[in-house]
């Protein structure tokens, strides 16, 4: 059953995209932007990440073709995510003059690339790697593009907290890729990343709201209340910041990791008690951006951490009885 609000029924917006997308004169730029680079480039670096704290004894060519066949993996998700998000994007402030929506590039062409990337990327990577991580690859891409994009995003509150699965499980394709198994060490990792999803989303939700209710998509606030959303944030950040110390009694989070973990997440969580505190006026949509901006940091400061240790040999473990 939905979880819409009699408010948020879902308009018939139908594709609102400009004329000039019937022929499509897009550009480089534009071709690329389909993509989703910022996100491409999330993937990377958590997927080396994954690949790094497993030590593999691989080949540094092969690990670096699986690692750009992930890339491209998570590129076509996103193109297609463009593709059938077209008509909501064309209403929304900070997504109008995305390639489709603007009129720049044709949907059936966007479908087209999305759709051969990914079984290219799934085939190379199979081929380059094992059929585990392209199993596992093509998995993702799915989860992305049916569950969430077509399924989730219009239909339940609840659309970030699932779909935020496949956006964390880029450390268990490339454990998988550079392996033939999946760790505890990349499913710690793809826990981390699935339990940051929800308040890094829902303190842009916050400040978003009207845009999101104008494409008549169902986010957290709009169909709980932003009171509501905030209690969760808190929730959720509660339960990140100490589970993100788990590496470090698991083994492969050292001194280093286990200090930024600690400071990072003391900033994280004092962020979350100030949204939740601040709830009204132009000052709640700061600490809200605030968050937001942080939760990035956050993020990349763990695998940051992790990645200088056994990346560039700063490892030291932390002795536990």
């Amino acid at each position: 059953m939905s979880t819409l609000s009699p408010d948020l029924a879902l308009p018939d917006l139908g594709l609102a995209v400009a004329p000039a997308a019937v022929g499509g004169n897009g550009e480089v730029r534009d071709y690329l932007a389909l993509l989703k680079p910022r996100v491409m480039s999330l993937v990377v670096f958590t997927a080396l990440v994954g690949m790094l704290v497993v030590h593999p004894a691989v080949n540094p060519i092969i690990a670096g073709s699986a690692l750009l066949m992930i890339a491209v993996g998570a590129g076509a998700s996103g193109c297609l995510n463009m593709w059938w998000d077209a008509d909501i994007d064309a209403v929304m402030t900070r997504t109008r003059t995305r390639p489709i929506p603007a009129g720049r590039i044709h949907p059936d062409e966007a479908l087209s690339i999305g759709l051969a990337l990914s079984v290219g990327s799934v085939l190379a990577l199979g081929l380059i790697a094992n059929w585990l991580a392209a199993a596992l690859l093509a998995g993702t891409i799915a989860f992305y593009v049916v569950v969430y994009s077509i399924g989730l995003k219009r239909w339940t509150d609840q659309n970030i907290v699932i779909g935020g699965l496949a956006g964390a499980l880029p450390p268990v394709v490339a454990d998988a890729a550079v392996t033939g198994r999946v760790g505890t060490e990349s499913l710690v990792l793809c826990a981390v990343i699935f339990l940051w999803t929800p308040p890094h989303f829902w303190a842009l939700a916050l400040v978003k709201s009207s845009d999101y209710a104008r494409a008549g998509i169902p986010m957290m606030p709009n169909v709980r209340g932003p009171d509501a959303t905030r209690t969760r944030i808190l929730l959720y950040t509660l339960v990140l910041v100490p589970f993100a110390l788990l590496p470090v009694p698991l083994g492969f989070g050292g001194w280093l990791y286990g200090g930024v973990s600690l400071l990072a997440g003391a900033g994280m969580l004092a962020l979350a008690v100030k949204v939740f505190a601040v709830r009204a006026g132009e000052e709640a949509g700061r600490v809200a951006m605030q968050l937001f901006g942080f939760s990035i940091l956050y993020l990349f400061l763990l695998f940051a951490a992790l990645l200088a240790e056994h990346g560039l040999g700063l490892f030291r473990a932390v002795p536990f009885l």
